[in-house]
């Protein structure tokens, strides 16, 4: 009888090995989820709280106020003078026309009504108010 040579008795494996696929997407999960939260934005605005329900994070437009009444069109910081200019180009550039509105809490009624007065001007009236939820008391 003839021997075989080892190569002849291996048979062919054509599967694929997932353990490390999983475990490098693992990493990467756990890298994305401690970078995510550094890059939500840079403005410092304390939030007034509602019982409100979630709003969905689309691609839209966000207008915030902070406690110094400067005004941030996509996070530009701009004065009211210079946001009643720049709005109406840049909303009928963008394809959602829903703006995102987040005022710090220390904003008055002034202010608050003419920002709303020129995203209103410029065509747009489906405005969300970013909140923060109402906390509920500890039992």
């Amino acid at each position: 009888m003839r021997r075989r040579r080892a190569k002849e008795h291996m048979d062919l494996n054509a599967e694929i090995n997932v353990v490390s696929l999983i475990d490098v997407m693992m990493l990467l999960l756990v890298i994305f989820m401690l970078t995510a939260p550094m890059m939500t934005g840079g403005l410092d605005l304390r939030l007034p709280e509602a019982d409100a329900k979630p709003i969905e994070a689309t691609g839209g437009l966000t207008v915030s106020i902070d406690r110094n009444r400067t005004i941030f069109l996509n996070e530009r910081p701009l004065n009211l003078a210079q946001f009643a200019s720049a709005f109406p180009s840049v909303a009928k550039r963008s394809k959602d026309k829903t703006v995102r509105l987040q005022m710090d809490g220390a904003i008055t009624w002034d202010l608050h009504a003419q920002v709303v007065s020129v995203i209103n001007g410029a065509g747009i009236t489906d405005i969300a108010y970013v909140l923060n939820p109402k906390q509920e008391p500890a039992k």
